[in-house]
């Protein structure tokens, strides 16, 4: 189903329950916690988001520290 065609389904099924209040108080809590959903962590993403910044990292250029004390003065570095 294309993006057209659930956005037409949306809206005609929204006219159908327009006319009682208490669907349409249901249908907006519902989609103000599925829009709660969506925006609750900005940085979360897909695991093959993951795994491709993973496979691009390791071709890249990469450092390694011995200890703890190497890496936080490199980043103080930067």
């Amino acid at each position: 189903m294309t993006t057209a065609q659930l956005n037409s389904e949306i809206w005609h099924s929204m006219s159908i329950i327009a006319d009682d209040e208490g669907l349409m108080r249901r249908a907006a809590k519902y989609l103000r916690n599925l829009a709660a959903e969506k925006t609750a962590d900005p940085t979360e993403m897909s695991r093959e988001d993951f795994f491709a910044r993973v496979d691009a990292a390791k071709k890249g250029k990469s450092k390694a520290f011995s200890n703890v004390a190497e890496l936080d003065n490199y980043i103080r570095s930067l």
